[in-house]
């Protein structure tokens, strides 16, 4: 295995450069909202708006406050908990969220992923739920939909070192995996077959520049095999997109798909 300094080798030659972050193997429910509050304002001369009360949260059918039935088709799974379908193209996207994370964090890649012409599929986890489990399910459920063809695992932190495994269990289902802030085990990485998107950022405890290099070494059988490492960073999973690297990352993102998609 070649480690880290294989691994800045290989970007200097055409890998770029991005961002990752810390999990566990847990898995929690997101919050009801990950909208924040507007700033407050330094004097209420400076911003009229700065005593109005937040926007109330949708009341009829939703996910976490932050999609509803006029982004797509809401539905529900493990019991009660909530899911979105968004988009109506032929290749879908499962996207699965950090440990205490929330689909609203990921609203940044989902709109990019529909505006590109993608179905995008984001859920709530439940916190009994294994990510990899909760993955699989998802990518079935998104696969039944009339008119999609292939999928895309997407995943933050637990979400991203799951998608390979879960990729693996859906078999000829998958386009390939994005991988944000994972810690991708070699073993898993060596079975895989379609193409790898690895993204976190170097100084991240969980999914660093280690463990991103660990994964694209032992990952000698994947289609494709791209990591993009932000130096100097410790930006974990969705963080990445509210970053100064956010755009890059989407722009990487979103190439890769066009690459894979068949």
């Amino acid at each position: 295995m070649r480690g880290l300094a294989g691994l800045l080798g290989v970007m200097t030659v055409g890998v770029l450069t991005a961002c990752g972050g810390a999990a566990s193997t847990g898995a929690s429910a997101s919050s009801p909202s990950s909208a924040s509050s507007p700033a407050a304002a330094t004097s209420p001369a400076a911003s009229p708006s700065a005593s109005r009360s937040p926007a109330p949260l949708p009341t009829g059918p939703n996910v976490s406050g932050c999609f509803t039935e006029d982004d797509g088709k809401i539905f529900k799974h493990s019991g009660d908990l909530p899911g979105v379908i968004t988009g109506d193209g032929p290749v879908g996207v499962v996207i699965s969220y950090e440990r205490r994370g929330s689909v609203c964090a990921w609203r940044p890649l989902s709109d990019r992923l529909v505006a590109a012409g993608y179905r995008v599929l984001l859920y709530v986890r439940g916190s009994s739920q294994f990510p990899e489990d909760a993955t699989v399910a998802m990518g079935k459920r998104l696969a039944k939909e009339k008119g999609v063809k292939r999928l895309f695992l997407v995943g933050g932190s637990i979400g991203a070192t799951t998608a390979v495994p879960a990729a693996l269990r859906l078999e000829g289902k998958v386009a390939g995996v994005v991988a944000l802030s994972g810690q991708i085990s070699e073993e898993n990485a060596a079975r895989l077959t379609v193409p790898l998107l690895q993204i976190g950022s170097e100084n991240d405890g969980y999914g660093g520049a280690a463990d991103l290099a660990r994964a694209h070494d032992a990952a000698t059988k994947a289609a494709d095999n791209q990591t993009m490492v932000i130096p100097g960073e410790s930006l974990h999973a969705s963080a990445l997109f509210s970053s100064p690297h956010g755009e890059d990352v989407l722009d990487r993102v979103v190439a890769f798909m066009e690459r894979h998609k068949g």
